[in-house]
């Protein structure tokens, strides 16, 4: 969006404005959303989890799968939307107005407006569990809850229902050749996608790079650098799995007359653990594909075949769940049950900041990549001469704790982290060892080898430093004494204003 301007403007007044402007509009764009599944018995409760999404995250939105009423009671007056769910057992039932009037007087009327329901999903990937009978009320049920809104007065909650992939014909080529499975098309999809026209209501779907995963596309699956896949009907390059199944089911919709119906991604994620020798799964993978999963659906750029589009995303899950029945289902969480970050893919408030991640390497590659810190963690890039020295992604508390008891103990000024110090905020295991192992870093050269700590720590070219807590660096210190020796400034005063753009997403 631009805006005209009556008179002249100085050029550098217009390109300061233009830049805060262009960040106002790209943050606002930023609409990420989580599941919020609660198939565990260690979670907080409810009212917790809704103050520390609305104060300590960016998260506007959450999804649950059920109409649990004390999430939603905890809701009310946050200002977050709450997409709720009818159990697939309960869609025959609420095919019929009667019932479905029955079921928005339970489930709707008692919280809404004081929490802000935006949404009912009708039932969970029912297409996928092949179940005649609930495929049959599938969208009798979306068309009852929608009057039994509408005669409620209820104007503001749209209803839809999330699909898995498998509603697409099996494919083993490009995305612009993606189609519904067959007698699906007409039958199925055609009315609900008519139904989803006529209440401007939303297509939801679940994609999932890690379920197509194979051993050769691992980087296509986790937005990492690779050569794409070429489609040759469209002449167009696919550089990450998420866009090819994005635009796979836009094939689909096309082919059937639809494509004009809005895309919402309903849960998409990675799991961070789960059993040895699992294809994929590790932390750093997860981090790698959701942060780039925001960065991707948030910056505008949409997809080969629906370009210039923001994706509403509801990242899969809020916790790790530790009532899943496999490890890798354990472990899809954003946060542990005690709210601290699993990773963070940058949806934490700029003050809620957890201390440094690894960055990328200098030099060689070191087997393990990792995710920088965000622009408000840190302090931006810095020469490639200058290094600090950071904690690995996957490095266990256990360990760091081990890497600050020897530091502190062998002569290193560790009073920055400790109560009242400039870097003891935030008091976590991770941020403590970082400041401590970047300073041992700097005290005995550094060298690569310094910061191995048994593998888990390694070199970046990006400052950890954030806010207060100024890591130390030997090249930088030394460049400035050596600066301030030779030059002198002529002016008393120096005025000096910087931009700095950040390019949040590049594959």
């Amino acid at each position: 969006m631009e805006q005209e301007s009556s008179g002249r403007v100085a050029p550098k007044l217009l390109l300061l404005f233009f830049l805060s402007a262009s960040h106002v509009i790209l943050t606002a764009a930023i609409s990420i959303g989580v599941n919020y599944g609660t198939v565990a018995n260690n979670l907080p409760p409810p009212s917790q989890v809704a103050t520390f999404l609305k104060t300590k995250t960016t998260i506007d939105r959450v999804k649950i799968f059920d109409t649990n009423p004390d999430i939603l009671r905890a809701f009310a007056n946050t200002g977050i939307a709450v997409t709720v769910t009818v159990g697939n057992g309960d869609v025959p039932a609420v095919a019929k107005l009667s019932a479905a009037q029955s079921w928005v007087a339970d489930n709707i009327l008692p919280f809404y407006p004081r929490t802000k329901i935006n949404r009912i999903a009708v039932g969970n990937e029912i297409l996928a569990t092949s179940d005649k009978d609930l495929i049959a009320h599938l969208l009798p049920a979306m068309k009852a809850l929608y009057s039994a809104l509408k005669l409620a007065n209820v104007t503001a909650i749209q209803v839809s229902t999330p699909h898995s992939l498998g509603i697409l014909a099996p494919n083993t080529g490009p995305p612009s050749l993606g189609r519904f499975r067959s007698g699906y098309d007409k039958v199925i999809f055609a009315p609900i996608l008519e139904f989803h026209r006529q209440t401007k209501s939303p297509f939801l779907v679940n994609p999932y790079p890690f379920f197509g995963l194979s051993p050769d596309t691992l980087n296509y699956a986790t937005f990492k650098p690779n050569g794409g896949v070429f489609d040759n009907a469209t002449g167009m390059n696919y550089t990450n799995m998420f866009d090819a199944q994005m635009d796979a089911v836009f094939s689909a919709m096309k082919k059937v007359g639809y494509e004009d119906v809005d895309l919402v991604v309903a849960e998409t994620g990675w799991p961070s653990a789960g059993d040895p020798n699992q294809l994929g799964v590790s932390l750093e993978n997860a981090a790698s594909y959701n942060g780039n999963l925001v960065r991707h659906v948030s910056s505008g750029k949409g997809t080969p075949l629906m370009p210039n589009r923001t994706f509403e995303t509801y990242i899969f899950a809020l916790f790790n769940e530790n009532l899943k029945p496999t490890l890798s289902e354990q472990n899809y969480g954003l946060f542990t049950p005690d709210l601290d970050p699993v990773y963070d893919v940058g949806i934490l408030r700029n003050d809620e900041a957890q201390g440094p991640t690894s960055g990328p390497a200098a030099g060689p590659a070191s087997g393990t990549a990792a995710m920088g810190p965000t622009p408000d963690e840190a302090r931006g890039p810095s020469s490639a001469e200058t290094k600090w020295c950071v904690p690995r992604s996957n490095a266990s508390d256990a360990a760091l704790q081990k890497n600050i008891d020897y530091v502190c103990s062998n002569g290193v000024d560790c009073k920055p982290i400790q109560e009242g110090g400039p870097c003891f905020q935030p008091n976590t295991v991770r941020s403590h060892a970082a400041y401590v192992m970047n300073a041992y870093f700097q005290d005995h050269v550094p060298q690569d080898i310094n910061c191995d700590f048994n593998g888990t720590g390694i070199v970046t070219t990006t400052d950890p430093s954030y806010k207060t807590c100024t890591y130390p660096n030997k090249a930088e210190k030394e460049a400035k004494a050596v600066a301030g020796s030779s030059v002198r400034m002529r002016c008393s005063k120096v005025g000096v204003i910087s931009v700095i753009v950040a390019v949040m997403f590049n594959i």
